[in-house]
């Protein structure tokens, strides 16, 4: 887990950022992009193979799957030290969304529509998923228009050093749209 940075912006809400992360996940399984090897396992395919043993809460259990992936596959193609990425932000984001994933899981049925958005979702680029879900503004979609593959071709680097803004988190999940021929890791560095 990346060290803390400052203060943490008050606009990075932990369900946002959850979203997000899932979105990006299941646009990176074998189905979508080929990022990480995971099959439709956020899908209706995913549900099915989840919801009899987990009725209450196979969706969290299908997103906990294919972020975890997503994270370890991400790490092995590109890992800098003293950076962050989507998966592996400063200490106190990461505590913010493990806070809240009881209320999630209590609250599972109003989750059930952003849930089944990804299952079979029409776009086929991850930008336009990230807008039609909401989840990216307009100015972070401009931003994310100057970010460039690095020189190598495994990573994309942030401008600026990471300040825990969530135009910056957005920007690590937009990076990812560069690899279209395959994975980068989007980055900031730290301080």
């Amino acid at each position: 887990m990346a060290s803390t940075v400052g203060a943490m912006s008050p606009a990075i809400n932990p369900e946002w950022l959850f979203k997000l992360r899932v979105a990006v996940a299941r646009h990176g399984e074998n189905d979508r992009a080929r990022w990480w090897n995971t099959n439709k396992a956020l899908s209706t395919t995913g549900a099915l193979a989840l919801r009899r043993n987990l009725p209450r809460t196979y969706m969290f259990a299908q997103a906990r799957i294919v972020l975890a992936v997503a994270a370890r596959r991400c790490r092995e193609h590109y890992d800098l030290p003293n950076s962050v990425n989507l998966w592996d932000l400063p200490e106190a984001l990461e505590e913010a969304v493990e806070a809240s994933w009881g209320d999630w899981l209590d609250d599972g049925a109003a989750w059930a529509p952003f849930f089944d958005s990804l299952k079979s979702p029409a776009a086929r680029d991850l930008t336009t998923l990230l807008t039609e879900l909401g989840l990216v503004t307009d100015r972070e979609l401009d931003d994310a228009r100057s970010l460039r593959r690095s020189a190598e071709g495994r990573s994309v680097i942030l401008s600026r050093s990471f300040g825990g803004t969530k135009e910056e988190v957005a920007l690590l999940a937009l990076g990812f749209d560069k690899g279209t021929d395959g994975l980068v890791v989007p980055y900031a560095r730290l301080g």
